[in-house]
């Protein structure tokens, strides 16, 4: 495993892709996490796009591991070209069920992402080393029907907790238009991961409040990560702070 630990100003120097490295650019799928929304990859489709690939975002219903990743893959299914699926957070364990059974899928990319075992939840490995402080931030729960609950993080403690590096007025618009995650969702097993099958990519801040840095590399080094990419300050929502990092990383994905 390949661990990169980049700054803004090294950025560059993880190098990228020429127009020669392929014929035809893969379609790269972003799907984001709880308690984010599509917009969150507005940074890293600017630089994808003007670098001629093609994206979809998609908008990750956040109610079930199995469903949402249903719902990705009929995506998936529906392009004809290779795919880079790409997840944050908890879509980390949606793309990981999400590219089973998807020929076209050429590779993985976790963006401070779970990425788990069979058998996982979410909660149990955002406890499994410490650091993580988003118990301490989340608003009462929501009650749905059938017991179900929909989970908020406080918008007082939103900026803090999820965007510590985004700019504030930035992270309290981020607060206002956050979606809510089921708790079902984040206590709900992992199927077999696909990560045991297609190459991963792993990148993610040091400085994550929900996911502990230490509970990233735990997963990107038990994944066999063919690089892992380490941003120096970055908070939970990388892909907003440091979209250049992060887009880089997925272009890595892309050609090799």
């Amino acid at each position: 495993m390949k661990t990169i630990v980049a700054t803004l100003a090294a950025v560059a120097a993880l190098g990228g892709p020429t127009a020669d490295a392929q014929n035809e650019k893969p379609t790269i799928v972003l799907v984001h996490g709880a308690f984010a929304d599509s917009s969150s990859w507005n940074g890293v489709i600017r630089i994808l796009e003007a670098d001629g690939y093609p994206v979809v975002a998609a908008a990750n219903p956040l109610r079930s591991v199995k469903g949402d990743a249903k719902y990705v893959g009929d995506i998936v299914a529906s392009i004809k070209s290779p795919v880079v699926l790409v997840g944050h957070s908890y879509g980390g364990l949606v793309i990981s069920d999400a590219a089973n059974g998807r020929a076209n899928v050429k590779s993985l990319v976790y963006v401070a992402a779970f990425a788990p075992e069979s058998g996982e939840t979410a909660l149990e490995l955002s406890g499994k080393f410490p650091g993580s402080t988003l118990g301490e931030a989340l608003a009462p729960p929501v009650s749905l029907p059938g017991g179900v609950k929909d989970l908020y993080i406080l918008q007082d403690k939103f900026p803090d907790q999820f965007a510590a590096d985004v700019p504030k007025h930035d992270a309290r618009l981020m607060a206002a238009t956050q979606r809510p995650i089921t708790d079902a969702a984040l206590g709900e097993p992992a199927d077999q991961p696909a990560w045991k099958s297609v190459p991963a990519w792993f990148v993610y801040g040091d400085q994550d409040r929900n996911i502990p840095p230490q509970a990233l590399a735990f997963m990107a080094q038990r994944a066999q990560s063919k690089e892992t990419v380490v941003v120096k300050g970055a908070s939970h929502v990388v892909m907003i702070s440091h979209p250049a990092a992060v887009a880089k990383a997925i272009e890595h994905a892309a050609v090799k």
